[in-house]
This record gives C-alpha cells, structure tokens and sequence, in this order.
C-alpha cells in the first residue's frame, strides 16, 4: 500500500470540497431570493393545513400572495375570522370579517328513497361511474352517487355517506371546497352557515320522471314560489333554488313544498 498516494488523494480530495462548499456559499449569498419579513410571520399564522382551499397552492402560497396584495388577508377559510384579524395585524390593515360558508349536498336521495336501476359490484369510487351504464345503478341522474368520493377528498374529516347519500357536519366543515372538487354530479355547494332553508335536489328532470327516481325529489311544481313573500325562491330547469341573500327564514316555502325537500 503506498501512503503517499493515499495521502495527496485525501489532500486532493478534501482541497477539492473545500473549495466546492466556498463556492456554493458565495452563490448563496449573491442570489438569495430576499423573502419578506411579513410573509414569514403570516406564514406562522395561517394552519398549515395546506388544504388549497384558499385558492392557492398551500399555506405558504397564501402568505406570499397577501403580501404581494394578490389576496386579502381573510383568504383563509380553515383560520377563519381569528386568523384574519391575526394576519390584519401584521399587514396593517383591518380585516374584514366575512359571513361563514358550509358545504351542502344537494340530494336526499336515502337508499330508502332512491330507487335504483340494477344491483352494482365494482369498485366503488364516484368518478368510476361515468363509464358503468347509466352513470350508476341509482335511477336519478342526479343523485348523490353515494361512493364517497367527497368523503376520501376531505381533510377535515366534515363530511360523511349516511344511508347512501353525502351528509356535512357543518360544524367540522372549514369550507376548503375539496368536497365540491371531487363530486362528478356537482351536487355540493357553498351555503351561509346560518341558512335557515335549503333545496335538497338537483335533479333537472320533469316532476313525472322525478316521481319513478325518488319518493322526495323536487317535481319543479312551482308552489314554494308563488307563496315566497319575498321572492327568495324560484324553479330553474325544474328544480327550486333559494336566493340566500333574500331568504328571510320564515319556512313558507318548506310548509308548501309537497315533497319535503326544502330543509
């Protein structure tokens, strides 16, 4: 064994490190990207639950955007108003305090209710029923297909299949919208917390063929319109919808509703 060779090979070895890691500190330094002060402090704000539901690609994407002014600072829907009066505070600036949304699915379509075309055996995820005829055995087009899709998507744990179709617990839910992402029949939409009535239906069909799907599906019979006193609700492509912004609670619209559908 030759112990100078084995020597200037660790000299040239360690020569040749040193002056890599010289060289990688001084880039570091010349293009640094300067991130701003605020940025990191609203970053220790936010939850960290990367949820996307902001509209960004994680928390630390939110942080960037309402220091670039591109968001405001009440973006986060899982921090809500306390982590918005929080991040106000560090970008100088009030936070304005939004009305809380939920989640909702529009169907009540219960395997008791809903009939259904056939028995189904297969893999049981929402999106794999675009290629099984009919769209899935359930005899509404629109119906909640029951699978769990929205349930797989949500990282709240808000919302849950009971008897078939998709059931939110508003109190869990933090409004991220993964829910609305992952649902191929578009059956789940952001309502005001404290909405007093809702249409449990989407089903676009006339009142006939409602009738042989489902024993509570809106039949678009027009009677929660004509008795609404403040012109809050009104049936588009056969089936009702509630103009929150205009519902005053009073529950007409529910008391004449002859299939029930109206919470």
């Amino acid at each position: 064994m030759n112990v100078t060779a084995i020597l200037v090979a660790a000299l040239v070895v360690g020569g040749v490190g040193i002056l890599i890691g010289f060289f990688l500190g001084i880039s570091g330094e010349k293009f640094k990207v300067e991130v701003d002060e605020r940025e990191t402090a609203i970053l220790g704000e936010l939850p960290g639950n990367n949820c996307g539901g902001c509209g960004y690609a994680g928390c630390s994407g939110l942080a960037a955007a309402i220091v670039k002014g591109e968001a405001p600072v009440n973006q986060c829907p899982v921090g809500g108003a306390p982590v918005a009066a929080k991040i106000g505070e560090i970008m100088g600036v009030s936070a304005e305090e939004g009305a809380r949304k939920v989640a909702f699915v529009k169907c009540a379509g219960t395997c008791e209710k809903a009939n259904t075309d056939y028995e189904y055996t297969g893999n049981e995820d929402c999106g794999a029923m675009a290629f099984v005829p009919n769209g899935g055995p359930k005899s509404c087009n629109y119906g909640c297909l029951g699978y769990g899709s929205c349930v797989k998507a949500c990282p709240f744990d808000a919302i849950h299949v009971v008897d078939g179709i998709a059931v939110v617990d508003k109190e869990a839910c933090k409004a991220c919208g993964k829910c609305i992402a992952a649902c191929p029949k578009h059956l789940i939409e952001f309502v005001p917390y404290d909405a007093k009535h809702m249409v449990q239906c989407s089903s676009k069909d006339k009142g006939k063929d409602v009738m042989k799907a489902c024993s509570v599906g809106c039949i678009g019979c027009h009677l929660c319109e004509k008795n609404c006193p403040k012109d809050a609700i009104h049936v588009i492509d056969n089936v009702a919808y509630i103009d929150q912004e205009k519902c005053v609670g009073c529950g007409i619209c529910a008391q004449k509703c002859p299939k029930h559908i109206i919470l």
